[in-house]
């Protein structure tokens, strides 16, 4: 694997490390701000569908710019802004703004993250290295979960929030790192 995907994978997993760290206790804090199970499934919707429709957007202009590593990091940075969003979510409007930052942040990244990825794949790997990459999002989400739901068990959600924040940022400056060019 080249150093280039190999620079791209250490900020993948540190990112899926702070996006894993809420998955399985989302619905707790729904109902810590005084949310139900509407909220949960209303606040959920409007991301998967803001994401979405601006995935079409956001893979276009991908494209056309054909480089990719702008988008990359404007995704990151808005994800750890949406995570840092969540500290100051007290109300169900408030979680649904947080939302609609984090399905414009998911927009941006995930093709342009995935362009960048399928062209610095080694020929004749790409099984291996998409399975990798698959295989680090899995495992690292699944240790997230539980770290996550042990830091929101002792010190509370907001301390979550801001630990995924800090491990968000250490991601984008770490994805800074990836060459910009097409190979």
């Amino acid at each position: 694997m080249n150093s280039a995907l190999r620079i791209f994978l250490v900020a993948e997993t540190i990112l899926f490390f702070s996006t894993g760290m809420l998955g399985p206790i989302y619905a707790v804090f729904v109902e810590e701000i005084g949310g139900d199970i509407l909220t949960a499934g209303a606040s959920w919707s409007i991301f998967m569908i803001l994401s979405g429709i601006g995935l079409i957007i956001a893979g276009r202009a991908v494209d056309k710019k054909g480089n990719e590593k702008p988008f990359i990091i404007v995704g990151y940075s808005l994800e750890a802004l949406g995570f840092l969003g969540y500290v100051f979510v007290t109300t169900p409007l408030h979680l649904f703004a947080v939302q609609i930052l984090l399905g414009i942040s998911a927009a941006i990244n995930y093709p342009s993250r995935e362009a960048w990825f399928t062209k610095f794949l080694d020929k004749g790997k790409f099984g291996t290295q998409w399975a990798t990459w698959e295989a680090l999002y899995s495992i690292t989400a699944g240790v997230a979960s539980l770290v996550g739901a042990v830091i929101a068990s002792i010190y509370g959600f907001k301390i979550m929030f801001i630990s995924m924040f800090f491990i968000a940022l250490c991601a984008l400056v770490v994805v800074t790192k990836i060459p910009g060019a097409r190979k």
